[in-house]
């Protein structure tokens, strides 16, 4: 642990340059004087690291001096190689960098840790997209990358998801989070934090302002504040439904985002119906089932049950009457 803690020393003064002790010591979780007595021994061991006392001191390397070292531990190595699909990558513009960056590391690698390594990238994939999540539109990231480098503000034109409303905003970004496959627009609108589906964002451009974030606030504390938002709604009603398989395809690409189970895999031969659950908040927002008529059957809630059966009955009521005069 020591070994790691002061290569982990060396490695963030050689990055950072000069950097308080009480810095170093909270961010390797240790005291103080357990910081001093690691620099001490990097010195002993031909480091050439100092201290400074003082208001504008820290603990610094002589300048110039730089180390080759990886100090990767076993694990360490194979930890870089278990990857996400390159989906993320090629979205930022970056599929070519990511293979070419391994590619270095790997050589960078002490040699009875690349076979693990290699074999980590070949045996473990991480996918986040969701199952029979359906085609989604590119996502144009490179405008919103430019504001959000450059700290300018963006001006979009937005259609929301529900009601297929459009809206025009001045926002000021934070940065962008990719969730499930999904790629998220983290950025203020009149210094109030929101979210918005790079997907669904109809033209972007970047203002010549420059950016006003609220002080102090960064893009993890920004999303985990919207994150909590949407994690703490209630959970909202299950819904059990019977599909007719004919029409599985197209009802999952409507409801992919409302199921609360993963689907069962399509067979040949099966049951002429699937059993899919889904969740709904609110329970009205289950009411576009009947648009499939009675290629869906809601098997429960009976409250659910009765609600369409009415909407039905009103339908056929208004229609049975033959066409309008």
């Amino acid at each position: 642990m020591k070994s790691d803690r002061m290569l982990s020393i060396l490695l963030l003064l050689q990055t950072r340059g000069r950097v308080p002790a009480t810095e170093l010591a909270e961010r390797l979780e240790v005291s103080v004087r357990t910081i001093f007595r690691d620099v001490d021994a990097l010195s002993t061991s031909g480091v050439p690291v100092y201290a400074e006392r003082g208001r504008h001191g820290g603990i610094a390397l002589l300048p110039g001096y730089r180390t080759d070292v990886t100090g990767l531990t076993a694990d360490e190595a194979r930890a870089l190689f278990v990857l996400v699909t390159g989906r993320a990558h090629a979205d930022l513009g970056l599929g070519p960098a990511i293979g070419s960056a391994l590619r270095k590391v790997m050589a960078a690698l002490p040699p009875p840790h690349r076979d693990a390594a290699a074999l980590t990238r070949r045996r473990i994939l991480v996918d986040p997209v969701r199952w029979r999540s359906g085609p989604r539109a590119a996502a144009d990231l490179g405008v919103l990358q430019d504001a959000v480098f450059t700290d300018r503000r963006l001006r979009l034109r937005y259609r929301h998801g529900r009601d297929d409303r459009e809206a025009s905003y001045t926002l000021d970004p934070y940065g962008l989070v990719e969730k499930a496959g999904v790629w998220y627009l983290v950025a203020d609108h009149r210094a109030r934090p929101r979210l918005f589906r790079v997907d669904r964002i109809l033209t972007a451009s970047v203002a010549d302002e420059p950016v006003r974030r609220r002080q102090g606030a960064e893009l993890a504390d920004v999303w985990d504040t919207l994150r909590r938002r949407i994690d703490d709604l209630p959970a909202g009603v299950d819904v059990v439904v019977k599909v007719r398989r004919a029409s599985l395809r197209r009802f999952l690409s409507i409801y992919h985002a409302d199921l609360a189970a993963p689907p069962p895999a399509e067979a040949d031969g099966g049951p002429e119906r699937v059993e899919l659950r889904l969740r709904f908040h609110p329970l009205a927002a289950a009411r576009p089932l009947l648009a499939f008529g009675a290629d869906v059957e809601v098997i429960s809630p009976q409250d659910l049950r009765e609600e369409l059966a009415r909407v039905a009955a009103e339908a056929v009521a208004l229609y049975s009457g033959g066409p309008p005069g």
